[in-house]
């Protein structure tokens, strides 16, 4: 059963996320770090920019997916990137949503815990659709549980294998407009 998230639930993971990020520039200002701390709020304007990007896609169960899948998830971190497009097409959010967050299980049961394990989703939009690439580094212990998950939950979906090994998983998912 999926968690139902509340105002006050959200606002505390964001509070403490932000709180992080504001301790991280901290303390490299009182180590004199200026170069580091720089560049960390390069990081910080660029993950907020695909946020912002992120949330104004109209697909809202599958947004509210990808913004909270870090706070649920501690097997993977999650980063996304939106390439701008002025019109978006709507796609089968529903279905979208659904596949991602089997494919986010089936994930987290096949690589190994604790480890320095990255998904990273790309979305561009097409002229009749949107094209979703999902970049997985990291590693991988069970490459039988995604092969089954794969054979089982792409008929669906269009969705191209572009790499598999032990360390990588590249997908490449186009959904139609609707």
């Amino acid at each position: 059963m999926e968690k139902q998230w509340d105002i006050i639930e959200v606002l505390r993971h964001s509070r403490h996320d932000w709180m992080n990020k504001l301790q991280l520039i901290k303390g490299n200002i009182d180590l004199n770090r200026i170069d580091r701390v720089k560049t960390v709020i390069e990081e910080i304007i660029i993950e907020a920019q695909n946020e912002t990007n992120l949330s104004n896609l109209p697909m809202k169960r599958f947004v509210s997916l990808l913004l909270r899948t870090n706070w649920e998830n501690p097997q993977f971190k999650l980063e996304y990137e939106v390439l701008i497009d002025k019109d978006v097409m709507k796609v089968d959010d529903e279905t979208l949503t659904n596949w991602t967050k089997l494919f986010f299980l089936c994930l987290n049961n096949a690589i190994e815990a604790f480890q320095d394990n990255h998904l990273s989703i790309t979305i561009e939009p097409q002229s009749n659709g949107l094209r979703f690439f999902f970049d997985f580094s990291g590693i991988i212990i069970s490459r039988e549980l995604i092969e089954i998950f794969l054979s089982e939950h792409t008929s669906l979906l269009d969705i191209v294998v572009k790499e598999f090994s032990e360390n990588e998983l590249a997908l490449e998912l186009y959904m139609p407009a609707v």
